[in-house]
């Protein structure tokens, strides 16, 4: 697919609160959503959105990260930047899907999990570190679509998983452009450089092997994440629970030694 947009573009593009948000991909995508809430510790965090819906007649575990599209939503859910009840939400509704054997199909968009004090105080890197880890030894087949910014382990917290795709416009990297330029040369306004430096973009990630696919955007983008998901659980589905664990390690392991 043809694409001209500089890397920094697309990180704009990503950002845009025009981009389809977590609940117009589950009113297009499935059927009987039923929405879940709280850690059954401390709260529930709206900024990771997750239930129960059908998917073609199957039962499947949604879950995603939820920006606003306006000042209101925005401040209401914290810009997509979750909290550590958040992803404890999102382990607690894995763990469900694991005991009653449905798919996760995860939606990232976020620009990192929220660094707030109260976040850190609440253990938010401890949340991250045990998402990953139950992730990574999950027995149900996991199917992750990166669909705007996918950035840091805010992003990774709900990506690993058996496939991993990108909207054609969407962006992941371990920080944003302008935390990567400060970081790099104490500068956030030299975030276009930064963007080229990264290799942040869909194409470049899937020519690295980093990712299984890239979805094309437009009209059709319902139509091909529908495809997408029906052929990826098809294939995934004639794996045992033991062959499903051993390949997202050896996917994993592959990409840790990427160069």
């Amino acid at each position: 697919m043809e694409n001209k947009l500089t890397s920094y573009e697309k990180v704009q593009l990503a950002r845009s609160p025009e981009r389809p948000d977590i609940m117009e991909y589950i009113d297009k995508l499935f059927d009987d959503f039923v929405e879940l809430h709280g850690d059954r510790l401390y709260r529930d965090d709206p900024a990771i959105v997750g239930g129960i819906c059908l998917f073609h007649g199957h039962p499947v575990t949604v879950i995603g990260h939820r920006k606003g599209k306006n000042t209101e939503d925005n401040i209401r859910f914290n810009f997509g930047m979750a909290s550590p009840e958040g992803y404890r939400k999102a382990r607690r509704l894995m763990e469900q899907a694991q005991k009653f054997k449905r798919p996760v199909i995860t939606f990232v968009d976020t620009p990192g999990a929220y660094p707030g004090i109260e976040a850190e105080n609440n253990g938010q890197s401890n949340a991250i570190a045990e998402n990953l880890a139950f992730m990574s030894r999950i027995t149900v087949p996991v199917i992750t679509i990166v669909t705007g910014e996918g950035s840091s382990g805010g992003a990774l917290a709900l990506a690993v998983s058996d496939r991993v795709y990108m909207l054609e416009n969407a962006v992941y990297a371990i920080l944003s452009p302008e935390g990567y330029a400060s970081i790099l040369w104490k500068d956030a306004k030299r975030a276009s450089e930064a963007s080229d430096l990264m290799k942040l973009t869909a194409q470049e990630l899937k020519e690295f092997g980093l990712i299984d696919g890239i979805i094309p955007e437009g009209r059709s983008l319902m139509a091909a994440i529908d495809r997408m998901l029906r052929r990826e659980l098809t294939e995934l589905y004639k794996l045992s629970p033991k062959a499903l664990v051993q390949k997202r390690y050896q996917k994993f392991r592959r990409m840790g030694k990427a160069e």
